[in-house]
């Protein structure tokens, strides 16, 4: 599908379609090979997040994992023997539904063998994930390569950490092509799912006290996480108030103090970024707009070559 056509659908069906920043990239790219490829996804996901509501906020939070290290190539799905993968990193710490990925590439392969790669089913799953939730319908260019490396080491220097500055943060998505509102707007993934004890008993009982916090909030918080060491540190917080919806609620809660993430509060305050959150808690649909021109953005940077990579049979494994 050409740009013109996706305009054209995204018209009549009120899905978003941006440009695709990679030529080995295409919208409609498994139309011979997979024709039936994306609504498979969208069944498999159906019955995945049936069963389990927080699934959707785990795919998603997958595929920005994936992404971040070495481009989305599923290299997060790789577990080779004798080797620390990218999973090892306290930095993918919580991140899970890896075998929800294995479930749908087992659907496609038994529609259409060796086509579909593990990293596309990423991406899918994630964009499903955010429709299932409320959120917009993205059209998404397909045809990403499967890494056949995985490493630790790149995951603890790549993925971010939820005390982030600002500064840090804007450098590392506007890297990967994104403009100011959007690196804003993809921050509001945080809408759906939960975080954790661990990432936040920092701002609870650290020396510099976050005095930009809503008191009620805080004490909230403080009965979730009593101590500065985490007592579990599965111990689950609610990212926002709605936490199975994809919404706007994320950028409203933040403006009243209640961001769960050092980064959340930040933003709200940073004199570049206050004006957006501001815009994005208010109109919902405009934040909308801004996510998914993001989410294409990201999940379509650094893109491996067709020769350095593979379309993986299985996707803990290279083939």
């Amino acid at each position: 599908m050409g740009m013109s056509q996706c305009m054209v659908m995204a018209a009549l069906l009120m899905v978003v379609c941006v440009g695709v920043s990679d030529g080995q990239l295409a919208y409609g790219y498994y139309k011979t090979t997979c024709p039936n490829a994306e609504d498979i996804v969208r069944r498999e996901m159906l019955s995945i997040a049936f069963w389990d509501a927080t699934a959707p906020a785990a795919l998603l939070r997958l595929m920005f994992h994936d992404c971040q290290v070495q481009g989305c190539d599923a290299s997060i799905l790789l577990d080779p023997i004798g080797l620390k993968s990218e999973m090892k990193s306290p930095r993918n710490f919580g991140i899970r539904k890896l075998e929800a990925i294995e479930h749908i590439k087992s659907a496609l392969e038994a529609e259409c063998q060796g086509q579909v790669s593990c990293a596309d089913i990423i991406a899918l799953a994630a964009r499903e994930s955010v429709a299932l939730s409320g959120g917009p319908r993205i059209a998404i260019p397909l045809g990403r390569k499967d890494s056949r490396a995985s490493d630790y080491q790149q995951a603890d220097a790549h993925l971010p950490s939820p005390s982030i500055s600002v500064d840090a943060f804007l450098h590392i998505f506007m890297a990967k092509g994104l403009n100011l509102e959007e690196s804003v707007a993809i921050l509001g993934a945080h809408t759906l799912g939960t975080g954790h004890c661990l990432n936040v008993i920092n701002r609870l009982y650290g020396p510099k006290p976050d005095d930009q916090m809503n008191p009620v909030f805080e004490a909230q918080l403080r009965l979730q996480c009593p101590t500065p060491v985490p007592l579990m540190n599965l111990t689950a917080i609610f990212n926002d108030i709605t936490p199975t919806i994809f919404d706007n609620q994320y950028y409203r809660d933040i403006l009243s103090g209640k961001g769960l993430f050092p980064i959340d509060s930040s933003i709200s305050r940073d004199p570049r970024t206050s004006d957006i959150v501001k815009q994005f808690a208010f109109d919902q649909d405009y934040f909308f707009r801004s996510f998914s021109s993001a989410f294409v953005k990201l999940s379509s940077a650094n893109i491996i070559s067709k020769t350095k990579g593979e379309v993986r049979k299985q996707c803990s494994r290279v083939n």
